[in-house]
């Protein structure tokens, strides 16, 4: 039975209570002293035992109450954290200030086949230099590669004041997760993409049947279209959903930094490296997706490289000697012409073949049409609420502007025009000029009476098409002017009655 004996604090109050039980021969497993309060595990007391006891330990001086509990504060709290341990899929261990096992959690066990507990971090691992590098540091290390029991894990250390640390083991690809959970859009898949012109929706169906097809995609469009999120949209709605989604931009890095940003290097491999190794990309994304952007920019010394790990999913990290195999999906983007690329020698035709076994062509923002209206509108409220001004609107005015610029940044442009707007302009109603983009000063002169949104974009369309028609008599040399499908261009000359029938 265990029972809570409450009472005011005084010098030995809770030596009187425990020889009263000392006094009937009766067993302590457990005494928990929380003043004013004291906690007693005794195994033998009985209810009539306790009932004996019950006016003795009242005519101690200072007992209020005296109550039976079904378990101790203690025991709870212990409890609770071999619940909490258990729960957690990664493996955890505590040290003392010493560097010895103090605990490890079910899954830390499972890993090493045994229970670690009184051993040196430094026996478990088989690493004298990761407890002398603890201690040194104290208890506070950056992420660092180990090995336990044959398998290669990245550790976390956590100090804990006065106490030593708690340090966590993951995999490579659970850090990888992590990772793409810092850069994850809220929209899932293709909510992200927003806009519901006739190329928008033609990419989105497109790209609905290629996301869930597992081969390399190579996915063409300009700067600013927007190709990374096609990307993670892809990636979002394929069978390796769950697993990471991790970007590198090749042309943002220098060969050196961008192949140890990839494939990892191994200790020691250059000055500076971290030590214990790092892994690369490929090894956090296992079973998940890598998305190279400007690929066309990448060195032909990576472009062996990589399509080597095309040919069969394996790598040596920068410095190793080991082969490492992952499984992972590999998607690509670029703003040049690779087939020219390839046939002036510049990009390797064969890993253009394999990385362009499916592909997706984002459309220029200029041939999006109403989508420019919605998605300035959407980086109008996302920029107000970003610098935490009062929600502003567009005046009409602005919409022969914005629909009639060439947009050669694409939507990064438009979102970075329709942000300093919001920031530079004094009125709840951004005016014509507020806005930072060629053309604006022949729109000022239009008219901002509009009797709605889809008026003022029919009327821009009409006017700017019956203008070049004269000097683009067809079709096809019109949407050549424009940049812009001779199907799409056909349509709206028959929306619009142009040229006039005599």
């Amino acid at each position: 039975m265990r029972i809570h004996v409450s009472f005011i604090d005084r010098v030995g109050i809770t030596q009187e209570v425990l020889a009263l039980l000392g006094a009937r021969n009766l067993n302590l497993d457990a005494v928990e002293m929380v003043p004013p309060n004291v906690y007693i595990d005794a195994p033998t007391l009985s209810p009539h035992v306790l009932e004996e006891l019950h006016d003795a330990l009242f005519n101690v001086q200072g007992v209020q109450s005296v109550q039976v509990v079904d378990i101790l504060p203690g025991q709870r709290r212990h409890l609770q954290l071999d619940a909490l341990l258990a729960a957690m899929s990664d493996p955890v261990l505590a040290l003392d200030s010493a560097g010895h096992v103090l605990l490890a959690n079910p899954a830390l066990v499972a890993l090493c086949g045994q229970e670690p507990s009184d051993r040196s971090v430094a026996d478990l691992f088989g690493d004298p230099g990761l407890l002398e590098a603890l201690i040194e540091q104290g208890f506070h290390l950056p992420m660092r590669e180990v090995t336990l029991n044959g398998q290669t894990l990245l550790l976390d250390a956590t100090p804990i004041t006065n106490a030593g640390a708690l340090l966590t083991l993951y995999q490579p690809n659970r850090i990888g997760e992590r990772l793409s959970a810092l850069h994850h859009d809220h929209a899932e898949g293709f909510d992200a993409l927003l806009g519901d012109s006739p190329p928008i929706r033609t990419l989105k169906a497109r790209a609905l049947r290629v996301a869930a097809l597992d081969a390399p995609l190579l996915i063409h469009g300009e700067t600013g279209t927007g190709k990374e999120l096609v990307a993670r949209a892809c990636h979002a709605i394929s069978s390796r959903h769950n697993a990471p989604f991790l970007a590198l931009n090749c042309a943002a890095l220098p060969e050196n930094l961008a192949e140890s940003e990839l494939f990892g290097y191994a200790p020691g491999a250059f000055t500076g490296a971290q030590r214990g190794g790092k892994p690369g990309l490929m090894e956090l994304a296992n079973q998940g997706t890598v998305f190279l952007d400007e690929i066309g920019e990448m060195s032909p010394y990576l472009q062996a490289k990589l399509l080597r790990f095309l040919n069969d999913g394996s790598f040596r990290r920068v410095g190793g000697d080991r082969e490492v195999k992952v499984n992972v999906r590999i998607l690509s983007a670029t703003h040049r012409d690779l087939e020219k690329m390839v046939a002036e020698g510049t990009f390797r035709e064969d890993l253009f073949y394999r990385l362009n076994v499916l592909n997706l062509q984002v459309p220029p923002l200029r041939e999006r049409g109403q989508d420019i209206l919605l998605l300035a509108r959407y980086f109008m409220q996302q920029a107000c609420t970003q610098i935490q001004r009062p929600l502003c609107r567009l005046a009409p005015a602005t919409y022969p502007a914005l629909l009639g610029n060439r947009w050669p940044g694409n939507v990064r442009q438009l979102q970075n025009v329709i942000f300093r707007a919001a920031a530079i302009s004094e009125s709840s109603l951004v005016d014509i000029g507020d806005l930072d983009i060629a053309g604006t000063s022949v729109a000022r002169g239009h008219d901002a009476e509009v009797d709605s949104l889809e008026q003022a974009v029919e009327d821009f369309e009409r006017s700017l098409l019956a203008k070049l028609y004269s000097s683009y008599p067809s079709t096809r040399q019109l949407a050549s002017r424009l940049q812009t499908s001779h199907t799409a261009i056909a349509h709206r000359l028959r929306k619009y009655g142009i040229p006039a029938k005599p």
